[in-house]
This record gives structure tokens, sequence and C-alpha cells, in this order.
């Protein structure tokens, strides 16, 4: 009976069209409400709830959440992003649907600086779709990729997705941030396939060959651009700074580069990148401190506990058990936003993951990937919405395009279910190293 409140009151606060952070707290409070009632809390105490509304926010990890999203905004404005398109335009721009492919590098290499998925498409679509439409690609399809590509950033580090599950999961982000190393390179891999199968019978001007020297140079001119990952990344492995000191750096490193080499980022902007930075900042920790109240008040009620029988034929076959999982966050995930799929579903899978046996690491990543890919399936799929607005299509004809990609990346979830070695080794070797 307590997890059909708990399910009943979220969804009935989400279908009257309550913004989603309310509803986790309608949701806490019905469960408060009901343990009340049968006895399971000596009383309803609207002061625990605000307490715990509190704790949620105030919490070291998430101080990283503002400074990536404000490295990703000094990304944009300070012409680091238009250089990485430049750099892969260069390289891999003359093949044969040679756009598709910079698309594809582009969102990996950015993805590797921001951890954004909403930021990185929208960069990406408003650099390449008037280029692709200009050299005559299917618009559907050219929209379909650059959103398959943007929802790479929750997966490649530095991830604001990684970070949100790790403080809700009690998950080490640093071994986050290392294990979707490979898994998000996958997952650009497997889009690049699905755009060569797809694109090859098309009869679009290819760019021309950039001759080698010219390609170095804009190579060098882009190389403060991809020395920002290798100096996070590093940093983390090498325990110089923490995933939180690592956003910092980032934002303060796309400031100085933005602002004093490439002289693109003007102080008059600095106001407005700030501000934006800061209310998708707010959106987020409003998300995690109310979802904060329903997770406590989840482990009081025992739901893990009920999940954990409800799953009890599986346990004994982890990847079955992990199949089982995945396909139940896949359906979630066409319903409800990232963050709070995240946030909901983090405290009550996770005792089942641990009792399991199941490496948390492993299950983080896969677990983020899938909720990635709910980015770009209807009826929410905040990513495609984003594409749609710029390239001015509809949803219909987005999700038409971007399928081929979407299957492709399930390819990869699936496969990684199926041979968790793909993610546990490298990151064995990164820590070994």
């Amino acid at each position: 009976m307590t997890v059909t409140v708990f399910i009943v009151s979220l969804l009935a606060a989400m279908a009257i069209g309550m913004p989603i952070a309310y509803a986790l707290l309608v949701c806490g409070v019905s469960l408060m409400g009901w343990l009340a009632y049968t006895g399971g809390l000596p009383a309803f105490d609207s002061q625990i709830i605000a307490q715990r509304f509190v704790d949620g926010a105030d919490n070291f990890p998430l101080l990283a959440v503002p400074f990536f999203l404000l490295a990703g905004e000094f990304m944009t404005a300070g012409g680091l992003s238009r250089r990485i398109v430049d750099m892969a335009m260069a390289w891999v721009g003359h093949f044969r649907g040679g756009l598709g492919y910079v698309a594809v590098v582009a969102a990996i290499i950015m993805a590797s600086i921001s951890g954004s998925a909403v930021a990185d498409t929208a960069a990406l679509a408003a650099l390449l779709i008037p280029m692709m439409n200009r050299a005559g690609y299917d618009t559907n399809r050219s929209t379909g990729l650059i959103a398959a590509g943007g929802i790479i950033a929750p997966v490649i580090p530095p991830s604001i997705g990684f970070i949100v599950f790790g403080v809700a999961g009690n998950v080490s982000i640093t071994k986050l941030f290392l294990a979707g190393i490979v898994p998000g390179i996958l997952m650009g891999v497997a889009i690049g396939i699905a755009w060569w199968i797809v694109a090859r019978r098309d009869k679009v001007q290819a760019a021309p060959r950039v001759p080698f020297g010219e390609r170095l140079a804009i190579t060098a001119r882009g190389s403060l651009a991809l020395a920002l990952p290798v100096v996070i990344i590093g940093g983390m492995k090498f325990g110089i700074f923490t995933p939180t000191e690592a956003a910092v750096v980032a934002a303060v490193y796309s400031f100085v580069v933005g602002m004093f080499v490439y002289r693109e980022l003007k102080p008059s902007m600095l106001y407005r990148l700030t501000l934006a930075a800061g209310k998708t900042t707010a959106v987020v920790m409003f998300l995690v401190a109310a979802a904060m109240v329903s997770a406590w008040l989840i482990t009081v009620a025992d739901i893990p506990g009920e999940v954990t029988r409800m799953l009890e034929p599986f346990m004994g076959n982890k990847t079955l058990l992990m199949l089982m999982m995945m396909v139940l966050i896949v359906i979630v995930g066409t319903a409800l936003d990232f963050t709070p799929t995240v946030l909901i579903l983090t405290p009550v899978l996770m005792p089942v993951v641990l009792k399991a046996g199941i490496d948390p690491v492993y299950f983080g990543v896969l677990f983020i990937m899938n909720n990635a890919i709910g980015l770009i399936t209807p009826p929410v799929g905040t990513v495609l919405n984003v594409v749609c607005g710029v390239a001015r299509i509809t949803m219909d004809d987005a999700f038409k395009g971007v399928m081929p990609f979407l299957i492709a990346q399930l390819i990869v979830l699936f496969a990684l279910v199926f041979f968790p070695q793909i993610v546990t080794v490298p990151l064995s070797w990164w820590l070994a190293r």
C-alpha cells in the first residue's frame, strides 16, 4: 500500500500540471501523512520536511553544478565551442556525409567540457543545422543526429548527471567520471555508424578537403579547448582536485581563455551568462532538495524493501536483474525528465543494486546513460525539444529523424548490460594507473 501511496501521489500531482519539484514535495507530504496514520512515524511533523529540504541542498559536491553550468556558458560565448566544430570540420568534414561526422566528433569533445546535454545540443544545433541545411542534408535526420550527440554529455565526464546520482546514491563521483569515459565514446561511435548507414545514399555537397598544414593550424588554434578535458580528468585522476574543485577550474579556465586569449567573451556578457547559469542551477538544486525529502521518507517507509521483494525472482541473476531495471528506467524516462528520474529512482533502486551485489559505479553509469537516452524520447524529450526549436520542425519529425540513433544508443546500453566488463575493466585500469 505504501508503494501505491508513493506512485499515486506523485502521478496525481504531475497530472494536474504541478512542476515536478512541487510534485516531489506533495509526494513526501503524502508519504509522511500515510506513515503517521499507519504508525510508521509518531506524528506528522512539517519541521522534518523543512529540515530534510534544507539538508538536501546543503551538500558540498553539489557546488560543482553551478560551476560546470557556468563553464558551459563561457565555453559557448567565448568561442571554445566554435573552435571545436572548426577542428572537427577540418579533419572529417570532407568525407561523404562529413557534417554528420563533424557533429559526432564535436559532441564528444564538447561533452568532455560542459557536462550539460541541453547546453551542448543548443550550441551544436545553432552552429551545424544551418550548415547541414545549406549542404542539402535531410533536416529531420540532421536534427536527430545532433540531438543524439547532445545526450553524450551526461555520460562523458564532467557530467552533472553523475554528480547528482553520486550525491543521491552515495557513490564516488570520481569513479563515476572515470567509468563514464568508454561508454560515452561508444555512444558516439554507435551514432557515427548509424549515420554512415542512413546517410550514405544522400546526395549532399561535401566540404572541400582542408590541406594538412591548415588542419594543424586550426587544431593549434583550438588546442586550448582540447586541453580542458585533459586538465579536468588528469587532475581528478591524480588527486590534484575533487570533482567540485574541477568544476571551479573548468569555469575559471573557460573564462580566462574566452576573455583573454580568444577575446570573444566580453565583460558586458558576464551578467547574462551568470544569470543563465544561476537560473538553471536553481532549478537543479530545488529538484534535489525536494527529492531528498521524498528519498528520506522512501527509506523510512521501506519502499526499497518492497521493491526488492518484488524483484526477488531476479536477484539470483545479476544480468537479468539489470535488464529488468534498465527496461523500467527506459519506460519511466519517456514520461519524466532527466534529473527527476535520477532523484526519484536512485533511493528506490540503489538498495536493490547493493543487495544483489552489483557494482554501484557500474549501475550508475548505465543508469545515467539510460536517463540520458530519455532526453530524446517523447513526450518529454528535453533535448529533442531544444533541437526542434532551433531547426523549426515538429516533435514528430524530430523523432523520426532521431530514431536510428536512438536505436543505436539503446544497443550500446543493453550491450553494457550483458557485458559489464566494458565498463568495469577500463575503470580498474584507470584506478590502477
